[in-house]
């Protein structure tokens, strides 16, 4: 029986994180009530302990972890342990920092969507409103991309990673006492430079965010233009605000309220290309003719930032680790309740064209249309009226 006693610890903290996720499935409403203020408080203690160091701790305790690992590993076969009640006791490990894990920040994905915490209707959209959105995303950054730094070659210079870093926070301030979004008053401790960066760049991977330690951090390969969204992006998951969707679109919120016109730019190139992304995926002439006519309109410093993008991760690109991270991603995203797995990181579509709709077009079209005014002939018909002409 003595070999089981790992497996069954296993199982139970197996057991537990599964119960907590099931609850979180089923009373959706009361996690969203009670958790994320606890879970958003457990966050900021937890980044400003780790924040103490430069780099991530979580990274730290994963080598310790594959140390202690390794040496029970030799351990077993020196002093001849039983392989089945090693695995057990190595697999108890494991299930108890996924039920941490679950506690201390997985229950976010079952705290309702953020549109809701925003009062942004998020309804579908026809081929006009998605081809409008991409447009104005588009003209935002044309018109920003000449007013960032650039170097002697015309590619993007930013700030530097902790320079970006300390100004990430600004935006998500705004959002949170200029705009009034609760939601995003969590963290604004600054994300920090992930280690192993050339393995993560092989793999695709822009940033982690770590709950158990309250870490955000993000790779500091990859170009500058993506660095501000992706930044505000990981800072966002620490926030509890975990789907995908979500957090791309938080980061597009905290960017271009962000004073910065790095951020600015960052934000509105990164809802252009998913835009643009989604507009040149559908299937149809109409849809071709479209975003034909939206790329063609985008400028010779967008087209140059947008190529850098494309140049850099198709360059570093392995596709074996690529697959294997997707796939690692797209089971843990299913797993932790988000249905749509890596596919979620371009629903941000959804959101980036119904808040273009509900900011943007009807606001334009309420200033544009002349006020009434029940004295002026000209808007009210008086002739059925016995002396009003007179």
């Amino acid at each position: 029986m003595k070999y089981w006693f790992g497996y069954l610890t296993a199982a139970i903290f197996g057991g537990l994180a599964w119960v907590l996720m099931q609850f979180g499935q089923r009373y959706t409403t009361l996690v969203d009530m009670v958790y994320p203020y606890i879970a958003r408080t457990l966050q900021d203690i937890l980044a400003k302990w780790s924040g103490a160091v430069a780099f991530p701790v979580w990274q730290l305790l994963a080598v310790v972890l594959g140390v202690l690992v390794l040496a029970s590993l030799v351990l077993m076969i020196l002093l001849k342990w039983s392989p089945i009640q090693w695995f057990g006791w190595v697999a108890a490990v494991f299930a108890f920092v996924y039920l941490l894990h679950t506690a201390v920040w997985g229950l976010s994905y079952y705290a309702g969507p953020l549109c809701e915490d925003m009062r942004l209707e998020v309804s579908s959209y026809n081929l006009e409103e998605l081809t409008e959105a991409a447009e104005y995303y588009r003209n935002q950054a044309n018109a920003l991309s000449t007013m960032v730094r650039r170097d002697s070659t015309g590619n993007v210079e930013f700030a530097d990673f902790d320079t970006l870093a300390g100004r990430a926070g600004d935006g998500f301030h705004a959002l949170t006492y200029d705009y009034h979004y609760p939601i995003f008053a969590g963290s604004r401790e600054p994300v920090k430079e992930l280690g192993w960066a050339d393995m993560y760049s092989s793999m695709g991977i822009t940033g982690v965010t770590f709950g158990i330690t309250g870490e955000a951090c993000v790779n500091p390969q990859i170009p500058d233009i993506t660095l501000p969204f992706t930044m505000c992006h990981e800072m966002a998951h620490r926030m509890c605000i975990a789907p995908e969707r979500d957090a791309n679109f938080a980061a597009f919120l905290a960017c271009i309220t962000n004073p910065d016109p790095e951020f600015q730019y960052s934000g509105f190139f990164m809802a252009y290309r998913y835009c643009y992304n989604a507009l040149s995926s559908l299937n149809n002439q109409q849809a071709a003719a479209a975003a034909a006519r939206v790329g063609s309109g985008a400028g010779e410093l967008l087209n140059r930032d947008m190529n850098t993008y494309d140049t850099f991760f198709w360059s570093r690109r392995d596709d074996r680790a690529t697959d294997f991270a997707d796939t690692v991603n797209d089971t843990y995203l299913k797993t932790s309740g988000d249905k749509s797995g890596i596919a979620s990181y371009g629903e941000v579509c959804d959101l980036l064209v119904n808040w273009h709709i509900q900011t943007v077009t009807l606001p334009s079209i309420a200033v544009e249309s002349t006020p009434f005014d029940p004295y002026d002939e000209s808007q009210v018909d008086l002739s059925g009226i016995v002396g009003a002409m007179g």
